[in-house]
């Protein structure tokens, strides 16, 4: 995944001193790049049969599509409040300082359906868990998280214990 890697921006001091942002905005606009970050994350769920991937606010929006694609499956988007415009199901959930809501359609995942998780990034895994918990609660069965990147200092991947997490690019520091 070196190779991948090396079409990702590190911004220093972003969005705060002392933060090192990883941009995959350069990763993205890379024709070769973005296609090979699709095709990796797909072969990894080949053979399993997977009813939707729910994709989570906002650049999980990049991904999820194109895997469901690819998968053969549908598409669900998982939003902040206020964002979707039939009855949701929620869940908050907390974040370093303070709290964060995660809405979904209520009627998105049928009971018994195979879902993936799918975002850019795992830092916390706090969004990730939430999202999970939102799938259960709809009946859904959280076959896997895919991520584009893993920052795996932050420890994201205990916060969905039980849950086949796939990662591409990982970050140690």
């Amino acid at each position: 995944m070196n190779d991948l890697k090396k079409l990702i921006r590190e911004v220093p001091d972003y969005p705060k001193p002392g933060i090192l942002f990883y941009d995959i905005t350069t990763l993205l606009k890379d024709k070769q790049g973005f296609h090979a970050l699709v095709d990796r994350l797909c072969e990894h769920y080949q053979g399993r049969t997977i009813d939707v991937v729910a994709g989570i606010e906002a650049r999980g929006f990049i991904f999820a599509p194109a895997l469901a694609y690819r998968l053969g499956a549908g598409f669900v988007p998982v939003r902040k409040p206020k964002k979707l415009p039939y009855k949701t199901a929620s869940i908050s959930y907390a974040l370093e300082y303070g709290t964060d809501t995660l809405e979904i359609h209520e009627d998105a995942v049928k009971p018994g359906q195979r879902v993936i998780i799918c975002d850019d990034l795992l830092a916390t895994g706090g969004t990730a868990s939430a999202t999970a918990k939102l799938v259960k609660k709809l009946g859904g069965t959280v076959e896997g998280a895919a991520f584009a990147v893993e920052l795996t200092f932050l420890g994201g991947r205990k916060k969905l214990n039980g849950v086949d997490v796939f990662s591409l690019i990982q970050y140690d520091k």
